[in-house]
């Protein structure tokens, strides 16, 4: 098979989607098929090689300028007219921005569409798909005049996303799977093809293929704790809403186990007041760490030093968070807290054998504080080997996804 796959890392350099088609990628290429990657990316951060795979890259700087003006993925922060009067610093950020939002027609859509007309002409592929979000390359894919069958992948399908608030996000979300022969989701998303519901009429090109994020964890070196203290990190970033660590705080706090640790690595505090944290460390002293952002490598050591991994649910339900497998893969305990009764992690969680799931409902009672001691006392300290998660997740491993792939398309 010949097949050419768009990636888009502009908003997000090191975003997971993109990340996860190259492993799938990799996969692919290593079965004996060509595949190309057309990469958008923001002109500033290369995407990194993909061994046995031919690379073609898109760069949009005025895309890149233009959201950094108007605090793209921000909440804000900076009073619109600053935004507006430091967009036109840039004349090719201003620009873009009069594409994308005036004449609704963004360059990075007419750009890719042009692009992937010029490479499936000179390279006749038998199928070109696009992985969204973001969703340039799948618009760009729709309106491209190609001969190549055109699938759709999309990991995080955004009419559903509860975060989008943009009308007609399922009339459009239809249109677009209505100009693709193929539509891969992950499981979350598969109701939205039911009988009754908005993608419904799609339901014969659809396919469930789950997220490919299980792979071996690196080798590194770890963050060593205090000797005989156990360490629960968690490593991820927060919300005001979505994610939250208010709940664990309080669990921690009650606890009040003086050989256990509780760590976040990550990003977020930045939406809470200043003293949130102060009345936990009345109680939990030096034991409590908050590190903020730090680079990638340090936040990957600090987990390979933990013990127990603390997993904080989600406050939707269509939205399982990428650092789940990687916790997986680590083969540590895992310590969950759902916000929701119909968490997606629950499925995945409860075939962990190191696993405890405590739901904020059930709040921090003296029956959750012996759930949560003896799981630490009983388990806190186990491990099981990467092929152990293998066998139980062989759906999220980026061989899975290379099979289905390659069995999917009409052309093999």
């Amino acid at each position: 098979m010949k097949l050419l796959l768009i990636l888009d890392s502009v908003e997000y350099p090191l975003a997971p989607n993109p990340v996860l088609a190259r492993r799938v990628a990799v996969c692919l290429a290593q079965r004996g098929h060509a595949v190309d990657l057309l990469e958008l990316w923001d002109g500033e951060t290369p995407p990194p090689a993909v061994p046995g795979c031919r690379q073609f890259r898109l760069a949009f700087a005025d895309e890149r300028r233009m959201n950094r003006a108007l605090e793209f993925g921000q909440n804000g922060v900076t009073p619109v007219p600053l935004r507006l009067a430091r967009l036109c610093l840039h004349p090719s950020a201003a620009m873009a921005a009069v594409r994308q939002f005036a004449f609704k027609c963004p360059r990075r859509v007419s750009a890719a569409r042009s692009e992937i007309e010029r490479l499936d002409n000179l390279h006749r592929y038998d199928a070109v798909m696009a992985v969204a979000a973001p969703y340039a390359g799948s618009f760009a894919l729709a309106e491209a005049q190609i001969s190549a069958c055109k699938a759709d992948w999309q990991m995080d399908p955004y009419a559903a996303n509860r975060d989008y608030k943009a009308p007609g996000a399922w009339q459009r979300e239809l249109e677009l799977g209505r100009s693709m022969a193929l539509l891969f989701v992950p499981p979350t998303a598969a109701g939205d093809f039911a009988p009754g519901m908005p993608l419904r009429e799609l339901a014969d090109r659809m396919q469930v293929l789950d997220f490919p994020t299980l792979t071996p964890p690196p080798v590194l070196p770890s963050l060593s704790a205090l000797a005989g203290q156990l360490r629960c990190v968690f490593v991820g970033n927060l919300y005001r809403e979505l994610r939250t660590p208010h709940f664990a705080l309080e669990l921690f706090q009650a606890l009040d186990e003086p050989g256990t640790s509780l760590t976040f690595v990550g990003g977020g505090w930045q939406q809470y007041p200043a003293t949130l944290l102060d009345p936990y460390r009345k109680v939990l002293g030096d034991r409590l760490i908050v590190t903020g952002p730090v680079p990638s490598e340090q936040a990957a050591a600090v987990l390979a030093g933990a013990d127990v991994l603390l997993s904080l649910g989600n406050g939707v339900d269509n939205q399982v968070p990428s650092k789940l497998f990687e916790y997986l893969a680590a083969g540590k305990p895992i310590l969950h807290l759902a916000k929701l009764q119909t968490d997606p992690c629950l499925p995945y969680l409860e075939k962990w054998p190191l696993a405890c799931i405590v739901q904020e409902s059930e709040g921090v009672t003296p029956q959750v504080l012996a759930r949560v001691h003896a799981f630490l006392r009983e388990k806190g300290r186990l491990f099981l080997p990467f092929a152990e998660a293998a066998r139980l997740y062989p759906e999220n491993t980026p061989e899975y996804a290379a099979s289905l792939l390659e069995h999917a398309f009409p052309v093999l």
